[in-house]
């Protein structure tokens, strides 16, 4: 099993391009079993996640074709098998991501349990109840979630009792080929369902309301397919700009999206970093300075993301203050508080809670990932702390993060990546 070898102590300086977000990849790539007609997807993540999705998407006899620029074309014609196996499933959550259209196109789909990161309980109910609503006779047998429907699905008003991006996702899609009218209330609001929502109407799809808290999909009776250029990844830009800020060196994220980094943004100038941005870019710079300590509470779209709450808790780290991270959304997502103690952090968990003390300098140490965003919490640190740090269980980073040792190795970091 592979490592990240780190040598701490060096500030970060220069530019770095953004990949393809993962969180909107993934929905992206299960949309296209709702297309009828050839779909090309761009800007795709070269990520593990990725790869698992395309790899389910030939298990059910779906043609898929990279090009060298990493361009996917999607050719549904060829589709011979609606079990999506617990074989693929298992490592990756999104994975249930294809069950909403599945269904909707050709009546059935079994889609086994899924797993992922161990972040704490995402129940699929919400994903269940919507499709329920829209006639969906679901049973759970073997591990696998087995839906059915009598003819096409029927448009329906959904409340969603959580906020939930998944479930959300989920009923858009199916809503898109039901007959009549769906609306989603109290949808998510995040910008990987807005990239969606566009993807699936720019292939024939009739989605409104995207990005509010109430979506409408009127059903059509097919869709074209087509190309769709996935948006950048949002998370990837904020966990570089957060390394900048640790190190108090000054990066510049390329093709980037700067309208979906509102709170992110916010809290990093919080720490007293300068920002600029312009169209497709936003630069850091923290003009050598240590970070001040930061307090954030994690909650849906608009406000602070749960995916960037372990990068500023080891920003925090090594702020000057005591800083509170308040974690909302997953009951399980302050696991990295324990790694980071381990190479000399002040950090104390009460609940929900973490209170950082920030200390002068940290010490590396052998630590381990326990989730994909805890694992660039510990990369931050590692590159901050003195000596060596070495990350081990690392497949969890590359679930999430393309190139990561190449991209900071060309900011000046010093790591490098070894068979474990």
């Amino acid at each position: 099993m592979d490592k990240l070898i780190i040598q701490g102590g060096a500030v970060l300086r220069g530019d770095v391009w953004i990949s393809g977000s993962k969180n909107a990849a993934l929905p992206i790539l299960s949309a296209a079993l709702l297309s009828e007609g050839l779909v090309t997807i761009a800007n795709l993540p070269h990520l593990q996640d990725v790869t698992t999705t395309i790899e389910l998407l030939g298990t059910l006899g779906v043609t898929v074709s990279l090009d060298e620029k990493r361009r996917l074309e999607v050719n549904t014609s060829t589709l011979k098998s609606l079990t999506a196996p617990y074989e693929l499933v298992k490592t990756m959550r999104a994975s249930i991501l294809v069950l909403g259209p599945m269904l909707a196109r050709y009546g059935e789909a079994n889609v086994s349990f899924p797993g992922g990161c161990a972040i704490g309980s995402r129940p699929v109910d919400l994903h269940l109840r919507g499709l329920e609503a829209m006639g969906a006779t679901i049973e759970i047998e073997d591990g696998y979630i087995k839906a059915r429907s009598d003819g096409r699905l029927k448009g329906a008003h959904i409340l969603m009792d959580v906020v939930s991006v998944g479930a959300t996702e989920n009923i858009m899609m199916a809503a898109a080929l039901a007959q009549g009218t769906t609306v989603i209330e109290n949808a998510a609001r995040e910008p990987e369902i807005i990239d969606l929502a566009k993807c699936m109407n720019t292939w024939g799809a009739d989605v409104q309301g995207a990005g509010s808290n109430t979506i409408t999909i009127n059903g059509v009776d097919k869709m074209h397919g087509g190309y769709y250029k996935v948006m950048p990844d949002r998370i990837e830009t904020g966990t570089y700009l957060a390394a900048a800020a640790a190190t108090g060196g000054k990066v510049r994220t390329t093709q980037t999206d700067p309208s979906t980094m509102g709170a992110v943004l916010l809290k990093l100038e919080e720490t007293g970093a300068i920002i600029t941005q312009g169209d497709d870019w936003i630069e850091l710079d923290m003009q050598g300075k240590r970070p001040k300590a930061i307090s954030l509470t994690t909650a849906p779209y608009p406000a602070f993301p749960t995916d960037m709450q372990a990068q500023l808790t080891a920003v925090n780290a090594v702020a000057d203050g005591v800083g509170t991270i308040t974690e909302t959304i997953f009951e399980n997502r302050l696991m990295q508080v324990q790694e980071l103690n381990r190479m000399g952090a002040n950090i104390v968990v009460q609940g929900n809670t973490a209170v950082v003390t920030g200390v002068d300098k940290l010490k590396g140490a052998p630590v381990m990932a326990s989730d994909l965003r805890a694992s660039a919490a510990l990369v931050i640190a590692g590159l901050v702390a003195e000596g060596e740090t070495a990350v081990d269980r690392i497949y969890h980073i590359d679930r999430g993060y393309e190139c990561i040792e190449e991209k900071l190795q060309l900011l000046g970091g010093k790591i490098k990546r070894v068979p474990g």
